[in-house]
């Protein structure tokens, strides 16, 4: 199996330092089940390639396996392994490019970071979704993605394709950030590892995921597939990946069917949705999926879904007709205002450009009819700035947004959105910090980027503040199971424009 991975940033050949592997030389590393070998096929100022060659020993494969294997099939022995990436390659990749992978480099401590133009090439890849699955995981992550189905014959095009598929990627990207990419998302695609899942692997995919991987799209497809769809184990993954984004208590739990099948338990609900979105099923060959028990399957909405809809409902009770969401991430609540056309004018904005990318992705902005997309705005801004663009609307919504914002900037925020702007409705939601004992795993805020979360008696003490300033009224509604002693897990403030203002 081949990886060639090809820059043209001059110098081209500063590649070698950053794989720590000399273009002048073939170098080869022992594996349990193999030979890798690093060559360079092409090395000068203008173009440098870099190729990583594994040989799969097929006796080795199974003798590394030992009495965790439970096959004693011939197809230990007769397998595609020789020949098609998959986690073996993954494997390989993470030992022989390992100090590339950590983003180190002493020779030249500059080149690290540097995002450069390139180029990866995989001629057979297993991938069981087909093309469509290849581009849907590597796009997100800024990559141009070229995945062609290899047919299962030339010679006999009617029998159709493989299942495996040619993939080309490019894009300008940190060598880490791609090494990483590869490493996590090569037995994803493949949809099997050829090693004893050991609940370690849970440390190698957050640490792997670092920066990309619980802001991508299809973080719980990545994760049940990389862990072999063992669900305690992508429990406990979603739980760590959780704590390095916004939705610290709701990615605890997948998310439900609203009106799920009474019996099936989230695991089931969640292998079928992706089976029947992608013609996806377990290989025959592959362990049985482990089933949640009956106390680890999800009992309630997720608090996102649970916020969102009383975002929502408090919008239709307003009367609210345009609507901005201020800090709109990936455009959850977005797509939920577009699907409601008694909201005949959607605005969204946020600071991250990546953040509006995977926003308009997940919105199909490309095939979205033109009625409807002709209600939505879509675009770049911070909330500290005067915008003209914020203005005009009945109501804005901040979900989760203002607990980002340093407290000394607080005061701009506050002008802009109610002092310039004025939208006659409000809503801002924010963590109730009380709430934070009812998680066990959580230790400190409920997000690394958090500036601050506030108690009950400190939003409050704010959102008063805030509205007598501006001319505004402010009530006050518990999102999430209201608990008696530490309130609910999400607090909202509902501002009002007085008339006369």
């Amino acid at each position: 199996m081949l990886l060639t991975i090809t820059t043209t940033a001059r110098p081209a050949t500063d590649l070698g330092f950053l794989l720590h592997k000399h273009p002048g030389r073939v170098q080869e590393f022992g594996q349990s089940f193999g030979t890798a070998t690093v060559f360079y096929p092409e090395a000068d100022e203008e173009r440098c390639t870099a190729a990583l060659l594994l040989e799969v020993d097929p006796i080795a494969l199974v003798r590394s396996r030992g009495k965790n294997s439970p096959d004693f099939s011939l197809s230990q022995y007769v397998n595609d392994r020789p020949y098609a990436a998959s986690s073996l390659l993954a494997v390989a990749l993470a030992d022989v490019f390992r100090t590339a992978r950590a983003g180190r480099c002493t020779a030249r401590p500059e080149l690290p970071g540097t995002p450069l133009p390139l180029e990866l090439r995989l001629p057979a890849l297993p991938c069981r979704g087909g093309p469509e699955l290849a581009a849907r995981l590597f796009e997100p992550l800024g990559w141009a993605v070229d995945a062609r189905a290899v047919p299962l014959d030339q010679g006999f095009p009617e029998w159709g394709d493989s299942r495996y598929v040619q993939v080309t990627l490019r894009g300008t990207v940190r060598l880490a950030d791609a090494l990483n990419h590869l490493y996590v998302l090569l037995p994803v695609l493949d949809d099997g590892k050829h090693y004893w899942i050991a609940p370690d692997e849970v440390d190698k995919l957050v640490r792997a995921g670092e920066g990309w991987l619980h802001g991508h799209p299809e973080r719980g497809l990545i994760t049940r597939r990389y862990l072999g769809r063992r669900w305690a184990l992508a429990r406990t993954a979603l739980a760590r990946l959780a704590e390095l984004g916004d939705e610290t208590e709701e990615e605890l739990e997948p998310a439900v069917e609203e009106d799920a099948p009474a019996g099936e338990t989230a695991a089931d609900e969640a292998a079928a949705a992706e089976a029947a979105a992608q013609g996806d099923a377990p290989a025959e060959n592959d362990a049985p999926a482990e089933k949640a028990s009956p106390e680890e399957a999800p009992k309630a909405k997720p608090l996102n879904l649970r916020r969102r809809e009383a975002v929502l409902a408090k919008l239709e009770e307003l009367g609210a007709v345009s609507v901005i969401d201020l800090g709109c991430g990936q455009g959850e609540l977005v797509g939920a205002l577009l699907a409601r056309p008694r909201f005949a004018r959607v605005g969204g904005m946020d600071v991250s450009s990546m953040a509006l990318t995977i926003a308009a992705r997940k919105l199909r902005l490309d095939r979205m009819p033109d009625s409807k997309r002709a209600r939505l705005t879509l675009f770049q801004g911070a909330l500290t700035y005067t915008d003209r663009r914020l203005s005009g609307y009945d109501a804005a919504v901040l979900m989760e947004v203002i607990e980002h914002v340093d407290p000394p900037r607080l005061t701009a925020l506050e002008r802009v959105v109610f002092g310039r702007a004025r939208p006659g409705h409000v809503l801002v939601t924010t963590p109730n910090v009380e709430h934070n004992v009812r998680y066990e795993f959580l230790t400190g805020l409920r997000h690394p980027d958090h500036r601050f979360e506030w108690t009950r008696a400190e939003f409050a003490a704010w959102a008063t503040r805030v509205a007598g300033e501006y001319g505004y009224q402010v009530a006050f509604e518990p999102v999430g199971d209201d608990d008696p002693e530490v309130g609910p897990p999400t607090q909202m403030g509902v501002f009002t424009r007085d008339q006369r203002s």
